[in-house]
């Protein structure tokens, strides 16, 4: 079974700046120190953040899941990453899970980012695509909008 979900949300901030943290490895530092409930740690363990680069990110649940960097646009500010292993995969019965991150100018000072799920259910595992949402992503909008609110600086 195949589909999709999508989730956007706005910022009251220019598209540069949201893609600042969007495309870039520092997404990764940003959700595990802003999301301890959801990631418990994102290692790179190949590459160097752009495209071909491979994380493997752990779940505050236990769960793993390596994903890998196919496609960073920046002049598009546009990412695809694409799951290729791990217990998350698994357990979810994912045969495909593709994610692409978008960050769409709207305005001087307002932006959407756009994150685009793509997925493909093993229906012999018995999962279904009722599991499949975008509370994940709604939080990671969340914590790069308040990251960006308190100025945007690392140590924030």
């Amino acid at each position: 079974m195949k589909g999709e979900v999508v989730h956007e949300a706005e910022f009251g901030f220019p598209a540069s700046k949201v893609w600042e943290i969007y495309g870039s490895i520092r997404l990764a530092r940003l959700v595990v120190k802003s999301l301890p409930d959801l990631f418990a740690k994102v290692e790179l363990v190949e590459g160097d953040g752009g495209v071909g680069s491979v994380l493997l990110v752990t779940f505050s649940s236990g769960l793993d899941y390596k994903e890998k960097f196919v496609i960073m646009d920046n002049e598009k500010r546009m990412k695809l990453v694409e799951g290729i292993g791990g217990g998350f995969l698994a357990a979810s019965g994912l045969k495909k899970y593709v994610v692409r991150m978008e960050v769409i100018e709207k305005g001087e000072d307002v932006s959407v980012a756009r994150t685009t799920v793509e997925y493909e259910i093993d229906e012999s595992s018995g999962a279904s695509a009722s599991s499949m949402n975008t509370d994940t992503f709604v939080a990671i909008a969340e914590a790069v909008k308040k990251h960006l609110s308190h100025g945007g600086e690392e140590g924030n």
